[in-house]
């Protein structure tokens, strides 16, 4: 096979057709078994479900999953909710600032494949998105410029958003422009998942429910840690496994520093 026929097959549409291709689902009259209920996807499920079922068939996912050491942080952000007037920290918005602050060195996983699949787009904005699970399904409001703000701002942001989602909805234009994207079902549970890339983003983060971990210390004493365990699901054709262990690495060390909760 020629060297470039790669680039070939992709130019010529290769790729796409090949998907188009595949063959259909089978048709099964499942009523032939037993009882059942047809019950219609709302038009937010409809819709997503189309958009997360090309990103999964379209982009190469890769998944790494790690674990960072909250302990501190927590324990400091804690401390500074107790003594809030009004809008008090969370978890969710440390996570969100810890993650503008570690884009910021690695820069492939804030940016877009282009539509020729040639270039990558690195964006010098940090927009990151916040999967909110409403009533009528799954939705990604945006925190824009999210570098720029404080963890309390961020915290009032994503309250507000979230609030606007699961009630009245939300315009377009607060669920646009995102170039990272955080899903987190810590409240519910679990210990890891992979999520499916919000494209164009290249780069979605899982977040699971944090948990107690022994650790040894000297001689024979535990040290109990609290670990938030990270699910890194990345696009493969533009960042590789070692970057991927890097970026996670470095997210767990910006994570247990107390003074990024203020930052």
């Amino acid at each position: 096979m020629p060297d470039n026929m790669p680039d070939k097959l992709q130019a010529e549409g290769y790729v796409s057709a090949h998907i188009a291709s595949l063959p259909d689902l089978p048709v099964i009259d499942h009523a032939q078994y037993g009882d059942v209920e047809t019950q219609p996807l709302d038009r937010i499920q409809a819709i997503g479900g189309d958009f997360l079922a090309r990103n999964w068939v379209t982009i190469p996912h890769v998944t790494h999953h790690d674990e960072a050491d909250i302990t501190a942080c927590e324990a400091h952000r804690k401390s500074l909710a107790a003594s809030a007037a009004e809008t008090k920290p969370t978890l969710p918005a440390v996570l969100v600032k810890a993650l503008t602050l570690t884009l910021k060195h690695y820069p492939k996983f804030n940016a877009s494949l282009d539509s020729s699949g040639k270039s990558l787009v690195l964006k010098h904005y940090y927009n990151i998105g916040v999967a909110v699970d409403t009533p009528a399904g799954l939705l990604v409001p945006v925190i824009h410029n999210a570098d720029q703000k404080t963890v309390v701002e961020i915290s009032g942001e994503i309250a507000d958003l979230s609030e606007r989602a699961r009630g009245r909805g939300l315009p377009m234009s607060a669920m646009s422009g995102g170039s990272f994207t955080i899903s987190s079902i810590g409240v519910l549970g679990g210990t890891s998942f992979t999520p499916i890339i919000n494209a164009p983003e290249v780069a979605i983060l899982g977040v699971t429910r944090s948990y107690w971990k022994p650790h040894r210390a000297e001689g024979d004493h535990v040290n109990w840690r609290l670990m938030l365990p990270l699910s890194l699901s990345y696009d493969h054709r533009v960042i590789n496994g070692a970057d991927a262990a890097r970026f996670l690495t470095s997210l767990a060390a910006v994570l247990a520093e107390p003074e990024n909760v203020e930052a």
